[in-house]
């Protein structure tokens, strides 16, 4: 029998209403929320928005969201063959789908065309 992960995930940008789009992806034991965003990604719809940065980068708190109501990273929050429920943090302000603003105002840098940046 091949066990499935439902991910109902909230979709949308910032200053649009939120839908919820449910995606299946097969159940692996030990795999994390953000290894199925990732298979999402690549195989379903590319257009689903999350950030993450720790695989390439050994950064942290790229893929923090909310799961079931609590606040996870989704690196380290486990894949579970069941329905699970993604938002975006409500705390930060939106971007698209899962991905928020992360830097906090005074690190971001604003270009002479009004669009911001984020220091190195």
């Amino acid at each position: 029998m091949n066990l499935v992960a439902t991910l109902l995930i909230a979709r949308g940008g910032s200053g649009e209403s939120e839908n919820w789009q449910c995606f299946d992806v097969p159940f692996e034991p030990g795999e994390s929320v953000l290894d199925g965003l990732r298979r999402i990604r690549t195989s379903t719809d590319p257009t689903l928005a999350f950030r993450f940065s720790c695989i390439n980068a050994n950064a942290c708190k790229e893929c923090m969201i909310v799961v079931d109501g609590a606040t996870v990273y989704a690196c380290t929050a486990r894949l579970e063959a069941r329905e699970m429920r993604l938002e975006p943090l409500r705390n930060k302000r939106l971007i698209r789908d899962l991905a928020v603003e992360i830097a906090p105002p005074d690190e971001r840098i604003t270009f002479i065309d009004g669009t911001e940046g984020k220091r190195s």
